[in-house]
């Protein structure tokens, strides 16, 4: 009976630990994000990104500490961790991974943004560069439009779900060659095209004749891609 009680109260103190711990890190959306930022005199703003995409624009203010860099840790660490510290990246997932760090090294209340720079673009297009890369909608429209099914796949190099697809993808390319398109499109490269489109990497969109039939965000098998040929 003793030894019951004993793992119950064990269950109970690891159960409020967790709570304790989801509690002290908040995704929430951009609007949100901006306002608790606004009201934080001296915010810490964290831009977990590579310096590459720091350098076509971020939110004012905001200090660069590359989440895949070598000196992730040693940079945060410089920073006051009983004050909020904010942080964001393109999409969402470099963030939530950084988040989770800065709660494990002690830092009592950490905002993460929801939907990252991408989500933030979208509501403040005139703060954002306008200078256009890569593939334009009109080069898009024209490229689903074929007698074959066609399948578009938006990566990014720094997208873990998007690496753990690309060698399955790339033998379908050849597989299919003939019977279907099947075409990847980078994401970072074509970024005006991307934040149109108002959704999330990795992402697969399958077109039949111009029209668009099937959508996935996130991680997609290959036995996924394949139902839809």
């Amino acid at each position: 009976m003793k030894t019951l009680r004993i793992l119950v109260l064990a269950t109970i103190t690891l159960f409020f630990s967790n709570c304790s711990k989801s509690q002290n890190i908040a995704t929430v959306p951009v609007t949100q994000f901006e306002t608790k930022l606004k009201a934080t005199e001296k915010a810490q703003l964290i831009d977990v990104r590579t310096p590459g995409e720091f350098s076509e624009g971020a939110l004012s203010n905001a200090k660069n500490i590359d989440w895949n860099g070598d000196n992730f840790e040693a940079e945060i660490g410089k920073l006051d961790k009983s004050k909020p510290v904010f942080v964001y990246c393109l999409a969402g997932g470099r963030s939530k991974k950084a988040a989770n760090k800065l709660h494990e090294m002690g830092f009592t209340e950490v905002y993460d943004m929801e939907g990252g720079y991408m989500k933030w673009s979208a509501t403040h297009p005139s703060a954002t560069k306008t200078e256009e890369k890569g593939m334009t909608k009109t080069d898009f429209e024209k490229l689903i439009i074929s007698d074959k099914t066609v399948v578009i796949n938006f990566f990014a190099e720094w997208c873990g779900p998007c690496k753990k697809m690309t060698p399955y993808i790339t033998k379908m390319t050849k597989e299919y060659e003939g019977k279907a398109k099947i075409i990847r499109i980078d994401a970072d490269k074509n970024k005006a095209l991307f934040n149109g489109l108002n959704t999330e990497l990795p992402v697969v969109l399958v077109f039949k004749d111009g029209k668009q039939v099937w959508k996935k965000n996130g991680f997609v098998s290959e036995e996924e891609l394949k139902a839809q040929l």
